[in-house]
């Protein structure tokens, strides 16, 4: 009899074990495929509490939240023949439980290893300016080479991101070097521009100065302002030549009447002289020939020692006349 008890009880712990082990909690973020003989049931286990048939199913737990994997550093060439290192990280969930669990051994692994080949790919049909600048087209453009072989395992790529690119020490010097020199021009083309607007703005005041002589000074009275509000114990009073141009006009204008009438009356005594001159000639118009004559006999007198004679008789001509 106590035999038979003992047995009894023993075979109700064991139904109880079987029926306890017969019951499966699925989380939130979980999604449970059952596995009934070795054969996959088409119905996916949402979460909650789950019931399974002891020592027939089995239930494996899929996480369907977004993993977040690294991608290790990978070293390439790219397209103009310089060398990189460049990491990422690859942003993916499981989208379909069922082909996940079923369609490959390790998806984790599976995916990692796709993103490793991936990234090399790209780095070799890329530039460097791409990796360094033009990263959104090269994302889109890893993250498609990534989804192709994943969406048949039921994975979904999320995104994936270019974290670092190591270029060598040489090539960094030289980066540094195009900017530095980028820079300069830069800065050389702005002040240059300064120089020419300022150029332009001093032809502008100039000619209006010029127009308006009054413009100058009242510039310098300006100047004198802003000197004297430093509180200086010497002042410098610049004189600008175009005050000096500005005097000398006035002067001119002041004596250009004066002028005239000198003008004027240089001009009669010049006529009245004229007009004495010509008297004597008028007199003496018949002796004319004669002093002309005497003069051409003059030069031919000098070679047989003459010349004084000729000259007394002109003189006495003269005189006579």
């Amino acid at each position: 009899m106590e035999t038979t008890i003992i047995l009894l009880g023993l075979a109700a712990f064991l139904v109880l074990l079987v029926l306890v082990t017969g019951f499966r909690v699925v989380n939130q973020v979980e999604r449970g495929v059952v596995f009934r003989l070795g054969r996959a049931q088409q119905r996916v286990r949402q979460p909650g509490l789950r019931v399974l048939i002891p020592l027939v199913d089995q239930m494996t737990k899929v996480n369907v939240q977004i993993v977040t994997m690294p991608v290790p550093t990978q070293e390439g060439i790219t397209r103009d023949n310089v060398s990189v290192r460049v990491d990422a990280v690859v942003y993916f969930r499981v989208q379909d439980p069922m082909r996940a669990s079923i369609e490959v051994q390790n998806y984790l692994f599976a995916i990692e290893q796709v993103a490793q080949t991936s990234l090399r790919n790209i780095i070799g049909k890329s530039e460097l300016d791409d990796l360094l600048s033009n990263r959104e087209e090269l994302h889109r453009g890893l993250a498609l080479m990534i989804d192709s072989p994943a969406l048949g395992w039921g994975i979904h790529i999320d995104r994936v991101e270019i974290k670092d690119v190591q270029l060598p020490e040489s090539m960094k010097r030289s980066m540094s070097r195009q900017a530095e020199a980028e820079r300069e021009r830069r800065s050389r083309v702005i002040v240059a521009d300064g120089e020419l607007q300022a150029a332009q703005k001093l032809a502008d005041a100039s000619g209006i100065m010029s127009q308006t002589p009054g413009a100058l000074q009242l510039r310098l009275l300006q100047t004198v302002v802003e000197v004297a509000a430093e509180k200086n114990s010497t002042l410098i009073m610049p004189l600008p030549v175009e005050l000096l141009r500005f005097f000398d006009k006035a002067t001119q204008a002041a004596a250009t009447p004066d002028r005239q009438d000198t003008v004027k009356e240089s001009k009669d005594t010049v006529k009245e002289l004229k007009d004495v001159a010509e008297e004597p000639r008028a007199v003496g118009e018949s002796e004319r020939p004669a002093l002309d004559e005497g003069q051409r006999r003059a030069p031919e007198a000098a070679g047989t020692g003459q010349a004084d004679v000729v000259t007394a008789r002109t003189t006495s001509d003269v005189r006579s006349a």
